[in-house]
């Protein structure tokens, strides 16, 4: 049972987006970033996807949860609390300490990943519109819960390198909350949410025994172990015989 009416919860997305808009489009723009960066990658791309997914996290846990959902569901306070603890992580280790890599592979991490963001930023607003709620009354990606949720399982499938645990448990902790209660209040759009923490989590762990923690995995087709010696290093140096 919900504190909460179907109707009340789509006037509450009425009011953020009319509040909050145009951030919105920067939201878009901060994805499509993101993804550029991994084609194109720079010096400090890995730490501007992670921050980008920090902001993400940070602006809907006070933006959304604090000041708008908080007004017809109390928890929202708590979950407040949640997505800020996890987008300061989330800058922590990304940002501050680097500790994050991304990257496009030929597994079915990569895969899973590609369809989670993609998902997010496009098919999620188009299930919304689908089923009548459509802008301003839909969950909008980059500044509310569940595509926030999807986009960061998604590219947490595309990091080739030994992710963190901690930085799994309050997505998958959200991935129960928010997808059980799209099923209550019929938001089709989340359904995926409810399995996506699972599906990422066992995906993410599977490869992650591949490597240690903090080190990316080798680009792949290139073998790992010691490197040959180059043909002239098996001949005596000058003046050795």
């Amino acid at each position: 049972m919900l504190p909460f009416t179907p109707g009340q919860f789509f006037a509450v997305f009425v009011a953020y987006n009319d509040a909050i808009w145009p951030v919105q489009i920067v939201a878009y723009l901060l994805g499509i970033a993101a993804v550029v960066l991994l084609f194109f990658k720079t010096r400090h791309a890995n730490r501007l996807i992670a921050g980008i997914l920090a902001l993400m996290w940070l602006w809907t846990g006070v933006a959304y949860h604090g000041a708008w959902f908080s007004e017809i569901n109390k928890a929202a306070y708590l979950f407040a609390a949640l997505f800020v603890a996890q987008g300061s992580y989330l800058a922590y280790v990304g940002v501050v300490r680097g500790q994050l890599y991304f990257g496009l592979g030929a597994d079915l991490a990569t895969a899973v990943g590609a369809v989670f963001a993609a998902y997010a930023a496009i098919v999620y607003p188009l299930i919304g519109v689908a089923v009548g709620h459509a802008f301003p009354e839909m969950p909008m990606f980059g500044v509310t819960p569940c595509p926030v949720t999807i986009f960061t399982f998604g590219f947490f499938l595309l990091t080739t390198g030994r992710l963190p645990r901690l930085l799994l448990v309050i997505p998958f902790i959200w991935s129960l909350i928010g997808g059980s209660a799209a099923m209550l209040l019929y938001v089709p759009q989340d359904w995926l949410l409810l399995v996506s923490g699972c599906i990422a989590v066992v995906l993410i762990v599977a490869r992650d025994r591949q490597t240690k923690p903090g080190v990316p995995l080798p680009p792949r087709g290139i073998p790992v172990g010691p490197t040959p010696l180059p043909r002239n290093a098996w001949h005596s140096p000058p003046g050795s015989t």
